[in-house]
């Protein structure tokens, strides 16, 4: 009994001890965030001054705008274009299907630095003034293949013969994709399209080595500013977190409400 206490116990302490060390820090910049004075690490008093300098600051305003327009667009197109890349994945045969589905994978497990350096130099051999542009098109390649490995296993939920029942009873290709197919994987076409708002939006490596001069989202301001003491930076970075988690909360909680869903309508 005492030794089962002391499990308890030391796993409590394990994992609070681990959630300390990952979360304190950011819970310090959350709370230094609404700190009165510009110390980072004294306390003075409750204040919203940051975040009204945050919004008054026309090179951090411009940063918000580049990443919410490219966050936006970016995620679009990859949504689109993911979701319909998958569809023709799970209707290709077995060895093709598994092959493009590694070669998809490759730039999620390839380290950022290596794909940012590859972008770069590819966009410097086409002679492409790097911009706002070149940023887009950077956030679409690297944001598709999430959307395509999150629709996948919908669609490979699906009954193989829904489409051409559908057909059999006169809808056209078209119809039986957009009012059968899509719905039915809906879901995982919304948790693809928030995972890949996600990728874009807190970027910062691939961003870095794609974006002109003159250009910057919120990740490369913070890297420029971050060696000189601004407080707009914790409320600036506060605003990131809580943006973040809330579209995680998102993605997450969308299967659970769904199941309970499919379990009311039974």
């Amino acid at each position: 009994m005492v030794g089962s206490k002391n499990r308890k116990l030391t796993r409590f302490f394990l994992i609070a001890g681990v959630l300390l060390f990952f979360y304190a820090p950011i819970a310090s910049l959350m709370v230094f965030s609404f700190n009165d004075s510009r110390s980072l690490t004294s306390w003075a008093g409750f204040s919203t001054q940051w975040y009204t300098a945050l919004f008054a600051n026309r090179e951090m305003m411009s940063a918000i705008y580049v990443t919410l327009l490219v966050a936006l667009l970016s995620t679009f197109i990859s949504t689109v274009v993911g979701t319909l890349t998958a569809i023709g994945i799970s209707k290709s045969r077995k060895i093709i299907r598994e092959l493009i589905i590694n070669v998809n994978n490759f730039p999620i497990l390839n380290p950022e630095i290596v794909t940012a350096i590859g972008l770069m130099l590819l966009f410097s051999s086409l002679s492409i003034e790097k911009g706002l542009i070149t940023m887009l098109v950077a956030h679409i390649i690297f944001s598709t293949p999430y959307v395509i490995l999150t629709v996948l296993p919908k669609l490979r939920g699906l009954d193989p013969d829904i489409a051409e029942a559908a057909m059999d009873l006169g809808a056209t290709p078209a119809q039986a994709l957009w009012k059968v197919i899509i719905p039915l994987i809906m879901p995982g076409v919304i948790s693809g399209a928030l995972l890949a708002f996600t990728m874009s939006f807190d970027d910062f490596v691939i961003s870095y080595f794609v974006s002109g001069n003159g250009v910057k989202n919120i990740s490369i301001l913070v890297y420029t500013m971050s060696k000189r003491i601004n407080p707009t930076i914790n409320a600036l970075s506060t605003i990131l977190v809580v943006i973040i988690t809330v579209v995680l909360l998102i993605v997450n909680l969308l299967p659970i409400l769904k199941k309970k869903e499919l379990r009311g309508a039974e």
